[in-house]
């Protein structure tokens, strides 16, 4: 059964680093393609970012595009999403979650499972 675990969440200044992590087991990493989503306390969880299964195409929100990176070492099941520059609009829960094909995609109804998810807070 394929397990998601995320890590690296916590509280950080505005303008602050974080670096999350998704370790995933259970599966063969390259037939699935990877996402990251958030909630926000009182909104819908939307998607953040997603890499291919082979880590050469990935999508950003509008929101995060130039601030984020998202990457993957499929050798370690790891998938990471480098936040830089937080803003405290980015206070969310973040998780990953995976789908079993090559493309990735932000929206998360195609994607069948999913970690506990990680607490991110942006305040002073």
């Amino acid at each position: 059964q394929l397990q998601l675990v995320e890590s690296g969440g916590g509280l950080v200044q505005p303008g602050g680093s974080l670096r999350l992590s998704c370790a995933a087991s259970g599966f063969t990493p390259d037939y699935y393609a990877i996402g990251w989503f958030r909630q926000a306390p009182g909104k819908e969880r939307e998607g953040v970012s997603c890499v291919s299964t082979s880590g050469e195409s990935t999508n950003y929100a509008d929101s995060v595009k130039g601030r984020f990176t998202i990457s993957r070492d499929n050798a370690k099941n790891t998938v990471y999403l480098q936040m830089n520059s937080l803003k405290p609009e980015d206070t969310a829960v973040y998780y990953c979650a995976a789908r079993p094909f090559r493309r990735c995609v932000l929206s998360d109804p195609s994607y069948d499972y999913w970690g506990q998810g990680t607490q991110v807070t942006v305040s002073s």
